[in-house]
């Protein structure tokens, strides 16, 4: 079995499917006692190997998927609880049936599900504006090492009774308890939305836009994505159906939603300000859309990105954060380091840029050979994660370390902080069975 990037394999013992948070126990205890590992794992979707078992063929898969039930939708108390099982789309769509908002949004969102967003404390386009997944869970039941349940499951926002035990497991990547159910915080429905897209002569000038567009759309203000030229380029060159919004060709774009809470009130908002942002210099230009199905066609421009860039050959990814407003820095000091071991490498910068995070990809050159090219991705890696060490950044913003960053980790982490992390893991899971080799 692999994951979505074919990056890491594996082969385990079985399969186990639990139907609900009593048989995870269960199998939990069972494992602990013989000492074998276990991999939870939830829609397999993750980006960095930490849902697949190793090529021993000696742990367990638990997959989680049949803990799909919707627990209790509260519009009243603005929460939901929800099973691990349950995919994000669904999640968003129990928010709808009561005319409340679930935030989280991720291009895999029709397949991955409540438990390894959690698990990952996934990000996704909305950060900005309401958190990532950390932001958004009040409490969280979980399936211990040695078979205990532990619930934190509420509707409080408010409980200073001790350790905060929720921001605790959501993030541990199923090394420290298995997330079998989380109740989530809802949030009122915008009633407008406006989707608009600009293009810029470079990063400093979208940083500019993206202050500008803060300071008149506030709260209202839910997503500030970068996009490149060669980023589009590619886009429009694979992806069926795609089309370029503007009339000229522009070095740099930046993707803008801005949501309202009365009808009309996004629209009015994003003309203004967006006009003027072009008048007073902080913008090339923009295309606001008119209807859902354009504001979807926007959105699809950006979130084609990753895989226009598979269609190009090899791809060399990153998934790292910068404090904001030295984004500008760190991409054209990256390109510089990358051009001078690689020449010819294609950069492919974009993503959150309102949130600090970006996604550095790099493609292969043009006609060369993708063998080859991604032989040298732990070289292109030291490049660019430690640039990131330079700037005071994160080498994983939103994907998690998994497998594919383990080793990273122990030599960028604060020593002190390295130590803690190893003392929780030996408490709660002294034989090691939970996601072995994952995270530490």
């Amino acid at each position: 079995m692999s994951e979505p990037r074919d990056l890491y394999r594996g082969r385990a013992r079985c399969v186990v499917k639990p139907k609900d948070a009593l048989e995870v126990a269960q199998v939990l205890s069972l494992c602990n006692a013989h000492g074998v590992g276990v991999v939870p794992q939830g829609g397999n979707t993750g980006l960095v190997g930490g849902q697949t078992p190793d090529s021993s063929g000696r742990q367990i898969l638990l997959s989680l998927q049949r803990l799909d039930r919707i627990r209790d939708v509260d519009p009243r108390s603005d929460a939901m609880t929800l099973e691990a099982g349950v995919t994000l789309a669904r999640a968003q769509d129990a928010a709808e049936s009561v005319d409340r908002y679930f935030p989280l949004s991720l291009a895999s969102e029709g397949s991955c599900t409540i438990g390894g967003n959690l698990a990952t404390n996934a990000g996704g386009v909305h950060v900005l504006a309401y958190g990532a997944a950390r932001d958004l869970a009040l409490g969280v039941e979980v399936a211990l090492a040695d078979g205990r349940l532990l619930s934190t499951l509420g509707k409080l926002r408010k409980d200073n009774t001790g350790y905060d035990l929720t921001r605790l497991f959501v993030g541990s990547e199923g090394t420290l308890g298995v997330i079998t159910a989380a109740t989530l915080k809802l949030f009122p429905r915008p009633r407008s939305r406006a989707v608009a897209f600009l293009g810029v002569s470079d990063p400093a000038q979208a940083l500019s836009l993206l202050g500008f567009v803060k300071e008149r759309a506030g709260p209202g203000l839910h997503a500030f994505e970068l996009v490149p030229r060669i980023g589009m380029d590619l886009v429009l060159r694979h992806i069926p159906g795609a089309r370029d919004p503007l009339s000229a060709v522009h070095p740099w774009y930046a993707l803008v939603e801005i949501a309202g809470f009365a009808e009309g009130e996004a629209e009015r908002i994003a003309a203004a300000t967006l006009s003027q942002a072009i008048d007073e210099g902080f913008a090339l230009d923009a295309a606001i859309a008119q209807s859902l199905d354009q504001a979807a066609a926007l959105w699809r421009l950006r979130e084609s990105m990753s895989d226009a860039q598979k269609r190009e050959g090899g791809s060399i990814k990153h998934d790292i954060s910068v404090p904001v407003d030295r984004i500008p820095e760190f991409i054209a000091e990256a390109g510089r380091r990358i051009a001078a071991h690689f020449p010819q490498a294609r950069p492919v910068p974009f993503g959150h840029m309102g949130d600090g995070n970006i996604h550095y990809n790099v493609s292969q050159p043009v006609g060369g050979d993708k063998a080859a090219f991604l032989a040298r991705w732990d070289e292109m890696n030291e490049i660019v994660h430690g640039l990131v060490h330079e700037f005071g950044g994160s080498i994983s913003a939103e994907h998690g370390i998994g497998r594919m960053k383990r080793d990273l980790l122990a030599r960028v982490k604060d020593p002190v902080a390295l130590d803690v992390m190893r003392a929780l893991k030996a408490a709660l899971d002294p034989r090691g069975v939970l996601n072995p080799g994952k995270l530490l």
